[in-house]
Order: C-alpha cells, then sequence, then structure tokens
C-alpha cells in the first residue's frame, strides 16, 4: 500500500507539473499572438509523448495553400490504390489555369496550356512551390473536393475543410473562409503524417521530400530555429484586402537534434499586421516550443 501511495504521489506531481509548464506555454503563445492584430491559432505538440499546447485549438482558421497538403495526400494514396501512378502523364488544359494574380510557375511556363506532366511533378509542385494550378489538377485526378473529403474521413479527419479549387478561390477572396482548419485538426494530420504507414515507401518519400524541399516562406516554422534543422511542412498564404490579411499559415514537423519530433501548426487569420510581423509570430511560437524541448 505504501509504494502504491508513493506511486500515485509521483504521478500526480509528473501530471501537475506538465499541466503548469504546458499552461505557460499557453500564455506565452497568448503573448506572442497579440502582435498579429488578428485570430491566431496554433498547437505545439511533442509527436512521441502527446504533450501538447495550444491556442484556440478548436478555432476555423481558413488554411490558403496550407490545404494542398490533404490534396497531395488523397492523389498519392489513389496512387497507391493503383489509380494512376507516379510516372502517369496527365493533361493540363489551359482551362485549368488559376487567375494571373495567383501563383503558378507551371502556367507561367507554358501560356497557352495544353501539356501534360508527370503526376510526382504536379505532386511536386502544389507542395514545394505551391502552384496553385497543379493543386486544381489533383483535386480532378482525384475527383473534386467531395473526394478529398472523403479520404480525409477515411483518416478520422473531421475539422478539415477542402471545398473549393484554387481557381474558385481566385476569383472570390470570401470563398477561402469556407476551406479551413482547426489547430487541433492540423496537428492530428501531421500526426499521421509523421506515424508513418499511410502511403508506400516511395510515396511517403516523396511527399517527406516534398515538404522538406519547400520554396516557400523560411521565415515562419524554420524562421529562428538552427540553419540544419529538418523541418517537414506546408506554408498557405492570401492576399491582403483593406489592410487585413486572411491567412499566414505554416504546419510541420520538426526534427529535434535528439531525433524526437516537434508537431506545430500556426495560423494568423484577419491580420492587420505587416507580413513580416505575422511571419515573426509563427517563428516565434515554433521557438517555444523548440525552447521547451531543447535544453
Amino acid at each position: 500500500m505504501k509504494h502504491l501511495n508513493i506511486f500515485l504521489s509521483a504521478a500526480l506531481i509528473f501530471f501537475t507539473c506538465s499541466t503548469l509548464n504546458a499552461q505557460s506555454i499557453e500564455k506565452e503563445i497568448e503573448k506572442i499572438a497579440n502582435d498579429a492584430q488578428g485570430r491566431v491559432g496554433a498547437g505545439l505538440m511533442l509527436a512521441e509523448t502527446g504533450e501538447a499546447s495550444w491556442l484556440n485549438a478548436e478555432g476555423n482558421f481558413p488554411m490558403q495553400s496550407v490545404y494542398k497538403l490533404p490534396i497531395a495526400m488523397a492523389a498519392l494514396s489513389k496512387v497507391d490504390k493503383g489509380f494512376f501512378g507516379l510516372d502517369s502523364m496527365i493533361l493540363v488544359k489551359k482551362s485549368d489555369f488559376i487567375s494571373k494574380k495567383q501563383y503558378s510557375p507551371i502556367r507561367d511556363k507554358n501560356p497557352k496550356g495544353n501539356f501534360h506532366m508527370k503526376v510526382l511533378d504536379l505532386i511536386r509542385y502544389a507542395v514545394s512551390e505551391s502552384d496553385g494550378t497543379a493543386s486544381d489538377v489533383l483535386m480532378r485526378l482525384c475527383g473534386g473536393p467531395g473526394e478529398i473529403m472523403k479520404y480525409l474521413a477515411g483518416l478520422g479527419i473531421k475539422d478539415i475543410y477542402v471545398k473549393n479549387t484554387e481557381k474558385q478561390m481566385g476569383l472570390d477572396y470570401s470563398v477561402q473562409y469556407k476551406n479551413t482548419s482547426t489547430p487541433r485538426e492540423a496537428i492530428r494530420l501531421l500526426y499521421l503524417i509523421y506515424k508513418g504507414g499511410l502511403f508506400k515507401k516511395e510515396t511517403e518519400k516523396l511527399l517527406s521530400d516534398d515538404m522538406t524541399n519547400l520554396l516557400t516562406s523560411s521565415r515562419r516554422i524554420k524562421g529562428l530555429l538552427p540553419k540544419d534543422t529538418k523541418v517537414a511542412h506546408k506554408t498557405g498564404t492570401s492576399g491582403t484586402e483593406k489592410g487585413i490579411a486572411a491567412a499566414t499559415n505554416d504546419i510541420g514537423i520538426v526534427t529535434l537534434p535528439d531525433g524526437r519530433h516537434l508537431l506545430v501548426a500556426v495560423f494568423v487569420s484577419d491580420s492587420k499586421a505587416p507580413e513580416a510581423v505575422r511571419e515573426g509570430v509563427i517563428a516565434r511560437i515554433a521557438k517555444t516550443g523548440w525552447d521547451k524541448y531543447v535544453k
């Protein structure tokens, strides 16, 4: 009985310390978030233990290009099931092109349209370069937004909504608010990627490489971390309307020096702050998690 009491006391102390530590981190995150002059949602989780800290964990935030990650995952799932191959050549029609104000390297390189690309290249452009046309072609290849939602539901993901194409978002600024995620569900998606087993070895490596070799902003999750830190992530960025930026986001898996993994999801929405400040908020929140686990 004495040993049981000692064990329970030790467990209670550990639980209390962990709770207080998480609360301290959450207060720090909230303090950092104030600089965004908008809505901020964030999650930090040590993948190996599940220990987590949150800000507005259940809030819905526009993903912008973060939503290309589940689209790419759905496409890779189709590859593994034999619907098409990584080397399958897919027709990219001029009608697939997103608007000129939106980012699309493959459109800019092939302005006349009606060219073919391998599936693996479409995925690389969608994830690593955040190409909106590539993302829309992948969505079409998968069968539309409904099929992406079915794929997410099959993973047990309930609060990530992929409802529209990039082309539709480019035509109506408000449409991006239909394509949302909560910080908690973004962390859940990252955990599934971290855990592995979603894809065959080749497709899993392709996704990991594309997320690690991201060519969009390095000033967010990676911004304040040591230069050689491995980060597999996906950013998302909206335009600015009437001085307000709808979305400045980054979600990713950070490999810590001891080999453990920190899952990070930060969404900055409806912000009046300059881009440098918004990105700085994301970087500082990620660094808060880093400092907690790297001694």
